[in-house]
């Protein structure tokens, strides 16, 4: 049978007890929750809050500007024809689907950031009321 070593500072904890005391996972799941509490007033800036559907947007145009590059090069070019066929429109549409997800994005964000402030409108009525 084959005794585990000591530690230096002689306690005789195994390796899986020392992981489960210095696993902090509960703590760090909290953190890193995306949602954003209803209660917590912090100010965001403008490109904070719209900075993922802006760049969903320019990404999306970027690669439907690129189709339509190598569409119109399949009329013009003779060599490798079929390809350009075949990228193109791909290219067309995933950009397309890019664009649109981005622009519709951006109208539920706002939507978003109206039910909020009328949510701390009305818990700031509530502790002004409830709080006499």
């Amino acid at each position: 049978m084959e005794i585990p070593p000591k530690s230096p500072d002689g306690s005789e904890k195994s390796p899986q007890s020392k992981e489960l005391l210095t696993s902090n996972t509960a703590s760090t799941l909290c953190i890193s929750s995306r949602s954003e509490s209803v209660w917590t007033s912090t100010s965001r800036s403008k490109w904070d809050i719209y900075h993922k559907p802006v760049i969903v947007v320019s990404v999306g145009a970027a690669i439907f500007l690129f189709g339509m590059v190598i569409t119109s090069l399949s009329c013009i070019q003779i060599k490798n024809k079929h390809v350009y066929k075949m990228c193109g429109p791909a290219f067309l549409s995933l950009g397309l689907m890019l664009l649109v997800c981005g622009l519709v994005w951006i109208p539920i964000i706002r939507k978003k950031q109206k039910q909020r402030q009328k949510s701390q409108f009305l818990q700031s009525l509530k502790s002004f009321f409830f709080n006499r």
